[in-house]
């Protein structure tokens, strides 16, 4: 395995402290092929806001404060002019602390709150995804066991699909649309979800603990980290049972698949790195170092560029796939959960 050199992290971290712009002056094609207008989405849970950034330069547009206490994900409508932040809570996954219930609407034009959503009880909601197949959102509502299926065009709750499992904390849908999977955090397990008909399909047995969940771009593979040990499972779609395990250097936490399907991105608290998988092998073919937390990955539309939360350290890694180097964006407090929003708003 390879590893990005130590000394490109510290160089970027003192450019920064000294004010230094965050973006190469040798920037990605991709990045530069983005539209002026797309802007990326960083939660920030430490400040309980939403900062809206500029993916080409790293600055920051806005700061939206969310009013409640705190969101962790946040996803984009599908013209990128509304971004939907479920409101957790006070506290992690599994730990005691107040149960959230509600979801907040921030126009990313007028950089403001315009609407929220009442659970009508502490639910603790957390993952937020919109299905481009039907246009419903769907948010994984923890304390319910469930997760609660919303139309965003009147931001009214239409069903609900149990998981049959506790912590239900992520979610990912496949690619056509007709299932998801959740990763239930403390029973260790993955639901398996019919989308279309609202229900559960089966569990999977995973480990003692798992974390965060992914899907190949085929939908043929689900990934879910092992928390007890350094490996990542694959689950089989087709028979919705692990089918092997991906040895890590170190647990591994949120991971993503490149859109290309080569390339499956692990974000790696302990270490500070990101490992990159290859999926025709399935084994890990480099590490990458970054700011210390690693939590979710998101992937450039133009698949050139992997963004990494790194909430300790409130940086943002943008990582460029044709090379693996690495340029910071200033985060804020706890960063954690990114989304795209591709829209005509920023011009």
């Amino acid at each position: 395995m390879l590893s990005a050199r130590n000394h490109k992290i510290r160089q970027l971290l003192l450019g920064l402290s000294l004010g230094i712009p965050v973006a190469f002056a040798t920037a990605a094609s991709g990045e530069a092929a983005q539209r002026d207008t797309d802007v990326l989405l960083a939660i920030n849970e430490g400040e309980a806001s939403l900062g809206i950034l500029d993916p080409r330069t790293g600055r920051e547009l806005a700061k939206v404060v969310e009013g409640a206490i705190t969101g962790h994900e946040v996803a984009a409508s599908a013209d990128g002019r509304l971004a939907y932040v479920p409101i957790y809570g006070d506290s992690s996954v599994g730990e005691p602390g107040s149960d959230g219930q509600e979801l907040v609407v921030i126009d990313i034009a007028s950089r403001k709150v315009v609407n929220r959503l009442d659970f009508g009880h502490g639910v603790r909601p957390h993952c937020v995804l919109l299905n481009p197949h039907d246009g419903m959102l769907y948010v994984t509502t923890e304390v319910d066991h469930t997760v609660t299926v919303i139309d965003p065009g009147t931001l009214k709750i239409v069903d609900v699909i149990p998981t049959g499992q506790s912590e239900s904390h992520m979610l990912a849908l496949s690619h056509d649309g007709r299932f998801g999977y959740t990763s239930n955090v403390g029973p260790g397990t993955v639901s398996v979800l019919d989308i279309k008909a609202r229900s559960l399909v089966t569990i999977i047995p995973v480990s003692r603990t798992t974390q965060r969940i992914s899907i190949s771009m085929d939908d043929k593979m689900v990934f879910t980290a092992d928390q007890t040990k350094p490996r990542l499972a694959v689950i089989d779609t087709a028979t919705n049972s692990v089918k092997t395990w991906i040895p890590l250097p170190s647990p591994g936490y949120g991971s993503t698949p490149t859109h290309d399907g080569r390339w499956l991105l692990v974000a790696m608290q302990k270490t500070s790195q990101v490992a990159v998988i290859d999926l025709k092998t399935l084994q890990v073919v480099r590490t990458i170092d970054v700011p210390p937390a690693p939590h979710e990955i998101l992937i450039s539309p133009t698949d050139d560029v992997a963004y990494v939360s790194c909430s300790r350290s409130g940086k943002i890694a943008a990582i460029r796939l044709s090379d693996w180097t690495v340029r910071l964006i200033d985060g804020g407090n706890r960063v954690d959960g990114l989304a795209w929003a591709q829209s005509h708003l920023f011009s």
